[in-house]
């Protein structure tokens, strides 16, 4: 190994675990609201089918799947179940993912008010039994500040016209700098609840 590539790796090991910043939830992320990135959490989580699906993702191998620009969503998990991921991811993104959320669309075939959504996600939401969020060992607190309810209601995609209101608790992380990064995520609600573990990897 050459002197100076010697030289580096031993500065990133002493320089310790990489570390991230948690953003205040009510600054904007690349221009946009986290309001806003909640909505594009799910139109991104949506488009997918089953066996391509990140939410369905056993082991992180789907993890870049729709990814694009300044902010990488994480996904968080369809069952209460602890989920174990691996995802390599380029530097400078904004990681961006909820640690539990719900939406409410309307009964097959049938209309609600887009008033009566917004209040059932307002309703399974309410009072989690816990939230979690850990970045390589440390514990974050204060969770409740980032909650996140869609303004009025929205489409889920192009061919559907049935609105859809989401809620939850979301947080934001970066941007990220090369490492390695150990993430535990996930929160309780009312018959709802998911554990996710994240080892990332930011080159």
């Amino acid at each position: 190994m050459r002197p100076t590539l010697a030289l580096a790796a031993l500065l990133t090991a002493l320089a310790g675990p990489a570390k991230a910043q948690l953003i205040p939830p009510a600054k904007a992320i690349a221009g946009a609201s986290q309001e806003e990135w909640s909505r594009r959490w799910w139109h991104w989580a949506l488009s997918f089918d089953d066996e391509d699906s990140p939410v369905l993702d056993p082991d992180g191998r789907l993890c870049g799947a729709g990814q694009s620009g300044p902010v990488w969503f994480l996904a968080g998990s369809y069952g209460s179940q602890r989920t174990v991921r691996t995802c390599r991811l380029p530097a400078g993104k904004t990681l961006f993912f909820p640690l539990v959320n719900v939406i409410a669309v309307p009964p097959d075939d049938e209309r609600e008010a887009c008033a009566s959504l917004m209040l059932r996600a307002e309703d399974q939401t309410e009072s989690p039994g816990a939230l979690v969020l850990e970045m390589n060992g440390r514990r974050f607190n204060g969770l409740e500040a980032h909650r996140q309810a869609t303004r009025g209601c929205f489409l889920v995609s192009p061919e559907d016209d049935a609105p859809a209101a989401a809620n939850g608790y979301y947080v934001a992380f970066g941007p990220l700098k090369a490492g390695r990064y150990t993430l535990n995520f996930g929160g309780i609600l009312p018959g709802l609840s998911q554990a996710v573990t994240y080892t990332l990897d930011v080159r």
